[in-house]
């Protein structure tokens, strides 16, 4: 008889972004000739940078003949790309990262969702709430999590990031064996300080804890006194594995590339306590695992490196977060605490008492605009929701109108 993973019956509903589809689905089902403008999900609404189509098109005429044919690549990604991301990401920026430390992928969503294979079930986790679901989803399905009471699941430890202490996750009194960081955090918008990070490395090399460390929106701070890497901290190399994204960089949702940084001196430990390469072990899950991202795709990417792919992704880049100011100012006009958006794409608006699902549906079925209910990503997100600054300058406008009205 086949069994199912059990572990699967405890998540506790669908994924969030199916509901929200569901319910946007069921709206426009009953009011078809209502326009919704979309400011939920983060998905990128530009065209990819000019300099990215001209590369990805060279690369697909290499396929169509025989002489530059490409069939398997390396797992890894070739070295022209991670050579580049290397360079221009890391070494430039004081960072000593090198090519062999990067594993080039479809998505940083796939990425930090598998790099927990990696680990024992019986390590102990601290998430931040709120925060991306995947984290969470995906040690729940790994069987680390016992069941689901009032908002929460037994067995992870929750880093609370709320008004009092700036959305920010507090470095916990206790030992814990991974962490997940977010910053710019999704969804608050908040990113951690270099202090704050310096904190966080320290308690890992303490507790000989590892950190993961999502970077995907770090080309949106522009504050230089706010770290984009985690390797600008002193001895990070030894306990933090970094994942970023081309796809809200130069607008790749659709083309799938992205990236891991896994520092040769990361190190995790068996049950002896000796010590294992980190490095060595996702090579290892990469190469059974995954085939690698196409030719065609990672010319494109290294395109973004180029000094006219460099100017035309950070003016996507802010274009979007002129956008975020748009709606910054409109939800203080109307009175509405906020965090976020000026170096993250993402706002996070205090509903006033709200919760959170409410007020969706309240913005959704008055102004047909959809934002993200803050309760889907932790307890600590009821009574807000996440305005996502991912459409055009025209669309956000109209939406932020539409939205005075309703309220």
């Amino acid at each position: 008889m086949i069994k199912v993973n059990e572990h699967y019956n405890k998540l506790v509903s669908s994924y969030l972004f199916s509901d929200i589809a569901s319910r946007v689905a069921k709206y426009q089902q009953e009011n078809p000739d209502m326009e919704i403008i979309r400011l939920g999900i983060g998905d990128v609404t530009r065209a990819l940078p000019r300099a990215c189509i001209d590369a990805f098109k060279k690369g697909v005429e290499e396929m169509a003949l025989d002489a530059t044919f490409r069939g398997y690549g390396p797992e890894k990604g070739y070295a022209f790309l991670r050579e580049k991301i290397a360079l221009r990401d890391f070494r430039e920026k004081g960072a000593d990262i090198d090519a062999e430390e990067i594993f080039v992928s479809d998505g940083a969503k796939c990425d930090t969702a598998n790099f927990q294979e990696l680990f024992s079930r019986d390590i102990s986790i601290a998430i931040p709430d709120p925060v991306y679901p995947v984290y969470l989803d995906s040690n729940v399905m790994a069987g680390r999590t016992g069941s689901f009471e009032e908002g929460r699941y037994h067995g992870i430890h929750y880093l609370e990031c709320v008004g009092d202490n700036g959305f920010l996750p507090g470095i916990p009194d206790f030992p814990v064996d991974l962490i997940y960081l977010c910053s710019p955090n999704n969804p608050t918008g908040t990113v951690i300080t270099r202090e704050g990070l310096a904190g966080w490395v320290e308690y890992a090399r303490e507790n000989r804890a590892l950190i993961l460390f999502d970077a995907a929106y770090e080309a949106f701070i522009r504050d230089e006194s706010l770290p984009k890497s985690i390797y600008e901290i002193q001895g990070a190399k030894e306990v933090a594995v970094e994942f970023r994204s081309f796809s809200k960089t130069a607008g790749f949702t659709g083309t799938r590339c992205a990236y891991t940084v896994v520092p040769r001196e990361c190190r995790v430990f068996d049950e002896s306590g000796s010590s294992i390469s980190l490095h060595d072990l996702w090579n290892r899950r990469q190469s059974t695992k995954f085939n690698g991202v196409s030719y065609p795709v990672q010319r494109a990417a290294e395109a973004v490196y180029s000094e006219e792919g460099g100017i035309q992704t950070k003016a996507l880049v802010s274009y979007y977060l002129k956008n975020a100011e748009l709606i910054r100012t409109a939800m203080a006009e109307l009175g509405f605490s906020f965090v976020g958006g000026d170096n993250s794409p993402y706002i996070w608006v205090d509903g006033n008492g709200r919760d959170s699902w409410d007020f969706f549906d309240m913005l959704l079925a008055g102004a047909g605009v959809v934002c993200t209910p803050g309760a889907g990503f932790g307890r600590c997100g009821r009574g807000y929701i996440r305005i996502s600054a991912f459409n055009s300058r025209e669309n956000v406008e109209k939406a932020m109108q539409r939205v005075a009205d309703v309220l």
